[in-house]
């Protein structure tokens, strides 16, 4: 989603933006307060107005916001300030808590704003990013065989190859599954990204009472410390990607080679997430962003079914 206009009050600058943008922007509400979506939804479509020394916040239904949302508003609008003199971002290093470095090495800055290191979009600013430069993410693709009520894995009939299923998501922000991953916080490691992130949309971990934390705690220890590998790290193909701001992640691969850890964590969707199920992986997959070709690295590694298609230089 994209600004809808941008609009002039005298010589102030102000930007209308969709309070769907919210989730979409990291480091702004931490997980555990920011508003959900579905309750969002109930208000209606909300909108900040911002100024250089006015924010205003209204609902197109007419309909009076909660005071905390309103709080979080606030919080999100101030962020959005462009025009902050005191502003000053470190390019290419870390700066305080928030890592600016890319994960594809230096690039270029001009005129103070970072250049996307894959070439132009058509689109200038930090747009819905949360930050200009590389916004970083983390991808946790949990993955299991596909089996019969027996046990058994259940094979391919045309390539003969065992099928894998991983735990995919519907996004709510634009209907499209994906893995269930989302951004690193500032002064936050990956590992705990990625565990955070499943817990949240994939296990609805937010909503669990303290005792049900506990437990779920012990069961996500288990599951993301046991033998993954690095699927991919780098800039991702995302739609949100302007000229100057863009999404990387790094994606890893958690396989639960028994099923026994899995079968311990029903599945429950939460957070920004409106669905989540098990998948079974094939190229027939349609998923966000660059997620699919993530989902096809690791039935390689894994030996795993993926195209019906033997591919060039084959025959029978």
């Amino acid at each position: 989603m994209r600004w809808l206009r941008t609009v002039s009050l005298g010589q102030s600058p102000c930007f209308l933006s969709p309070l769907r943008c919210l989730p979409s922007l990291p480091g702004v509400l931490s997980s555990a307060t920011r508003p959900s979506v579905t309750h969002l939804q109930t208000v209606g479509l909300v909108f900040i107005l911002l100024t250089c020394s006015t924010i205003i916040i209204s609902s197109t239904t007419g309909k009076l916001l909660p005071p905390h949302i309103q709080d979080h508003m606030l919080s999100v609008a101030k962020f959005l300030k462009i025009n902050d003199k005191g502003f000053s971002p470190k390019f290419n290093e870390r700066d305080g808590e928030v890592e600016r470095k890319s994960l594809n090495g230096l690039y270029v800055v001009e005129n103070g704003r970072p250049q996307n290191p894959v070439g132009r979009t058509g689109l200038t600013g930090r747009g819905l990013l949360g930050r200009w430069g590389p916004n970083h993410a983390a991808d946790p693709v949990v993955t299991r065989w596909k089996r019969d009520r027996s046990g058994n894995k259940i094979a391919h009939p045309v390539t003969g190859k065992n099928i894998l299923q991983f735990v995919a998501i519907k996004r709510r922000d634009c209907g499209e599954w994906a893995i269930p991953g989302g951004m690193v916080d500032p002064g936050e490691k990956v590992s705990a990204t990625l565990k955070r992130e499943f817990g949240e949309e994939a296990l609805n971990s937010l909503q669990k009472l303290p005792e049900e934390k506990v437990e779920l705690e012990k069961q996500l220890h288990k599951l993301f410390s046991q033998e993954h590998f690095v699927v991919y790290r780098g800039y991702v193909d995302d739609p949100r990607n302007t000229d100057n701001a863009w999404m990387e992640t790094e994606a890893v691969n958690y396989h639960d080679e028994t099923g026994e850890t899995m079968d311990n964590l029903p599945l429950e969707a939460g957070d920004d997430a409106g669905t989540v199920k098990w998948v079974d992986i094939s190229e027939k997959l349609k998923l966000y962003a660059n997620h699919s070709y993530f989902i096809k690295l690791v039935t390689e590694e894994r030996g795993a079914h993926w195209s019906e298609d033997p591919g060039p230089g084959c025959c029978e």
